[in-house]
């Protein structure tokens, strides 16, 4: 469930220092996870592509 993974990828980033990093590999683009980041964390983090499909979806999520 897509709630389920958003809270897990959330406890993560909560225990993140600023200047580390959160990867994350998805099977489709993590766009509602990247709003959702926008709406909470606004100013606070790095939202950066390393892969954009078609199989798997990579991004790097840095805390700022």
């Amino acid at each position: 469930m897509p709630f389920e993974r958003h809270e897990l990828i959330f406890q993560k980033w909560d225990a993140l220092q600023p200047g580390e990093t959160l990867r994350i590999i998805n099977d489709n683009d993590p766009k509602p996870l990247h709003h959702q980041f926008e709406a909470e964390y606004n100013g606070k983090y790095e939202w950066e592509y390393e892969q954009e499909g078609p199989k798997d979806w990579i991004a790097r999520i840095k805390k700022t």
